[in-house]
């Protein structure tokens, strides 16, 4: 008889922390004399007073719930009361003691005699609101994502239509376009690492600048942080800037130079300064194309300041000034340096690529990005393998003869990096194709890692130097 009674004070204790754990308070209403006893848990989460006091045939129930949720809640409980035998919902309460607005959530079950006449409800109280303010959190992020995404998408489009308008062959449109798209992706991927909280000047400088002529660039700088408008604006100030170099600028010769220079003024704003020297002889431009209308018209309102552009003959040189509004305080997470964006020159410039013979498995997951990187392969001679849009799919088609592939490094959430280890245990050479930058490639594989957004030429040319006999 001891040993039960131990039991029980086990199964107690063990309800007790139980019940501690999920934050949950108890209740017991006595529907025969109505009273209800509130539990000290229960009235802690509440305000309530605990301890036992008049039910008043069930409005106890409804004591304290915010006016503009009472309704509903009374509604869904006693309609499940009477079709169920048991209630469950959620719905904000004020406490009777501080006066605060909190969320709830309570459940109950009714217990009847052998007639079906009820005599008892038992439920319980739960504290929600830490559920609750992350699901709003949450819904603030899918509202502020969305909002983000239709502003570059129309951002993308407005610069697709200016670069056509602009432009006179195909190949001139997508090698432009395409150079532009990269330099937006760089700003984006700098803003999300610090989640969206600005992006270091030097860090957009070392994007475009670091892989443009190794030993011909320089930029120096306090540490200064913009906003997303803004480091999207500069952003395509740099690359704007350091493709017409390499076009025709400093950056076209060995003996050339630029130097990017920026610092705070007596507003809050800042200048930068880029200067090239050691180039050819600069004249100003007989057509003005929309790099340079970006740059006068477009860069100085989204810095909230002024652009100016001078092709002095020694060379071309420009002053960006922002207002103090593009600037933004130092955000708590801020990314390591990006590695330097890589020129590449448009494709048409490159001459075709061969893959006749070569039989090539793609693996990505996006439908429209994988048919236009078959087009392209096939273009370019290529026997396609696939495309597999799925990981188990991908696996299916590793039966069949490959001489070489291209990898998403993700697919629908999974890693890629079943389908790499089984090619690379083959022998087969791949490359991988990704939106995550070179670390969103999977660990451990000396593969050559291409960015998204990219050029089907890119992939081609990579492909092409996989199987080449010096590879």
């Amino acid at each position: 008889m001891a040993k039960l009674g131990a039991d029980i004070d086990l199964d107690r204790e063990r309800l007790e922390l139980a019940l501690q754990s999920a934050r949950l308070g108890e209740y017991d209403w006595d529907m025969v004399r109505d009273v209800v006893a509130i539990s000290p848990r229960m009235a802690e989460i509440t305000g309530l007073p605990a301890g036992e006091w008049p039910a008043e045939r069930g409005e106890f129930l409804y004591r304290g719930v915010h006016p503009d949720d009472r309704e509903a809640t009374q509604r869904t409980m006693e309609d499940s009361m009477r079709a169920e035998g048991r209630f469950e919902t959620e719905y904000r309460r004020i406490r009777e003691d501080d006066g605060r607005t909190i969320w709830t959530r309570t459940s109950g079950v009714l217990v009847a005699d052998d007639a079906g006449r009820p005599l008892r409800a038992v439920g319980l109280v739960q504290d929600i609101g830490e559920r609750r303010a992350e699901e709003e959190r949450r819904r603030a992020l899918m509202a502020e994502l969305d909002h983000r995404v239709k502003n570059v998408l129309a951002a993308v489009q407005a610069l697709a239509v200016q670069t056509a308008k602009r432009t006179t062959s195909l190949d001139s449109f997508l090698a432009t376009f395409a150079g532009r798209l990269k330099s937006m992706a760089s700003a984006n991927e700098l803003l999300t690492a610090a989640r969206w909280r600005g992006a270091a000047v030097g860090h957009l400088a070392a994007a475009e600048l670091g892989g443009l002529a190794p030993g011909q660039t320089r930029w120096d700088g306090p540490e200064l942080f913009l906003t997303p408008r803004a480091a999207n604006a500069l952003s395509l100030a740099l690359h704007e800037l350091a493709t017409n170099a390499v076009k025709y600028g400093a950056l076209s010769t060995e003996s050339g130079r630029v130097e990017v220079r920026w610092a705070r003024i007596a507003d809050g704003g800042f200048e930068l300064f880029w200067t090239e020297t050691g180039g050819p002889p600069v004249s100003a431009p007989v057509h003005r194309g929309f790099g340079s209308t970006l740059l006068s018209q477009v860069t100085g309102r989204e810095l909230n300041g002024e652009a100016e552009v001078e092709y002095r003959r020694a060379g071309v040189s420009a002053r960006l000034r922002a207002g103090p509004a593009a600037i933004v305080s130092r955000p708590e997470t801020v990314p390591e340096a990006p590695a330097p964006r890589v020129y590449e020159p448009a494709p048409a410039a490159q001459g075709p690529t061969d893959l006749h013979g070569a039989r090539v498995l793609i693996v990505e997951d996006a439908v429209l990005l994988a048919l236009e990187l078959e087009t392209g392969l096939s273009e370019a001679g290529a026997e396609v393998v696939g495309p597999a849009y799925e990981l188990q799919e991908a696996l299916n088609l590793l039966a069949q003869p490959i001489d070489a592939a291209v990898l998403d490094a993700n697919l629908n959430g999974l890693s890629v990096t079943p389908v790499a280890e089984a090619l690379a245990a083959r022998g087969v050479p791949f490359v991988f194709a990704t939106g995550y930058g070179d670390a969103g490639a999977p660990m451990g594989f000396d593969a050559p890692v291409i960015r998204k957004p990219y050029d089907v030429t890119q992939v081609a040319a990579a492909v092409a130097a996989l199987l080449s006999p010096q590879a």
